[in-house]
């Protein structure tokens, strides 16, 4: 299950758009019967889920007609509860409970696509969570087993995807470190959480030739892999950077390191090191409209990260997280040494270059979001230093740094944070 941005939440879209919707809804609660009433939130929630296969899915680079096609029949609204049913059309991960979150829809797009399902393939995905992937790659593959060590939500997806009539889907409860050697081998596996290191028993159960898509590594600095079994080794291929929940169970029993809530880092905060000689900056994840760029004036090294857009309202960021105390920490010093060029804001200013922290309790519910800007204009280098309340609650944080719907270039380096306790 993985953590994704809020990258186009409701409140950032245009004001005129939010006042329609709004009045919409009001005029729909207060005057249409019950069955009129739920049609007109179906239309709603269908264009939403129209917008967001050709913003985020097709916009995102995503070119798989078949991965395509599964986005657009699987209706993601039916995964989450009711109370987050508005968000569930925008590129962002949504709490289901028990400390877990429904994967971003780009991410689930993204990793079906790199799986590379056949009709013929007998996929083992671990981590079930709400059921969206396992539904994703239904129409895509034979069978799909899926398994979920947290009961409450096997059960959930079970009764989701019966209701909804997936009948090449198997569920099982189980801690998804061993796998299910009954069922093996495995033409493909997935997995939506992170381990520390790949479990030995899924590398038993891939059969020779397949393909695992995994994200690992440390808690909040990932690497999604894909792995191909040959002569019996795995053979790894780095694919980009991210961020899910750990794998829980016997895989999280045996982590070596561990996050440090009350010293919180940035990793490669200046940009250094990279993904290749054209990807993305280390344990910075879902990255869009950014270069690592190497430049004579860079303010520490000799990178930068550059942020360009021209499209009013697209999203252009970078995220890293980090786990926070709350109860011992109470503010974080962002500093930064940032520089501008024609930046406008978006289509509300709130759509601004800026470096934020978005908090979130244990259960990953949103509790907080603070921000240092946001910029606007054109300015040479120049240092961009705030100290920011952390909420009391807080165990983790995510620090967005971007153009964020704005137009213009924005360049940025040296990110720090530092915690100032209680």
């Amino acid at each position: 299950m993985n953590i994704e941005a809020h990258s186009a939440p409701f409140r950032q879209l245009p004001f005129a758009y939010r006042a329609r919707t709004i009045f919409g809804l009001l005029l729909s609660a207060c005057s249409l019967s019950p069955v009129a009433a739920r049609a007109q939130s179906k239309l709603y929630l269908d264009a939403l889920h129209k917008r967001m296969i050709e913003k985020e899915i097709i916009g995102g680079g995503i070119k798989n007609e078949r991965v395509i096609q599964s986005m657009r029949a699987t209706q993601r609204h039916e995964f989450v509860d009711a109370a987050h049913r508005k968000n569930a059309y925008y590129d962002m991960s949504l709490p289901i409970g028990a400390h877990q979150t429904i994967s971003g829809p780009f991410v689930v797009a993204y990793m079906t696509e790199q799986l590379d399902p056949q009709p013929t393939d007998k996929v083992l995905e671990i981590g079930t969570g709400s059921g969206y992937q396992a539904a994703v790659l239904s129409p895509l593959v034979q069978d799909v087993y899926s398994i979920e060590i947290i009961e409450q939500l096997n059960k959930r997806a079970t009764r989701t995807l019966d209701r909804l009539k997936y009948r090449n889907i198997h569920l099982k409860i189980g801690d998804g470190f061993q796998g299910w050697p009954e069922h093996a081998p495995f033409d493909k596996i997935i997995v939506t959480c992170s381990p520390e290191k790949v479990p030995q028993p899924l590398v038993d159960q891939l059969r020779e030739g397949g393909n695992m898509i995994i994200p690992v590594g440390e808690r909040f600095n990932q690497m999604l892999y894909r792995f191909t079994k040959r002569s019996g080794k795995l053979e790894k291929e780095p694919l980009r950077p991210t961020l899910f929940v750990p794998m829980t169970g016997t895989a999280e029993d045996g982590r070596e390191v561990q996050p440090d809530p009350i010293h919180p880092q940035l990793v490669n905060g200046s940009f250094e090191e990279k993904i290749g000689t054209e990807g993305e900056p280390t344990a910075w994840y879902y990255c869009r409209l950014q270069e690592v760029k190497d430049v004579l004036d860079a303010p520490d090294g000799h990178r930068v990260l550059l942020f360009t857009n021209d499209v009013p309202g697209r999203m252009s960021r970078a995220l890293q997280g980090f786990a926070i105390d709350g109860k011992q920490i109470g503010e974080v010093e962002v500093s930064a040494s940032i520089r501008g060029k024609n930046i406008v804001h978006g289509p509300n200013a709130e759509q601004a270059p800026q470096i934020s922290l978005t908090f979130y309790d244990a259960n990953w519910a949103i509790i907080g979001r603070t921000w240092t800007g946001p910029y606007q204009g054109t300015f040479a280098w120049q240092l961009a230093t705030e100290k920011l309340k952390v909420p009391r609650g807080a165990t983790k944080c995510i620090m967005h740094v971007g153009l964020l719907g704005a137009t213009g270039e924005f360049a940025i380096d040296n990110v720090k944070i530092l915690a100032i306790p209680r």
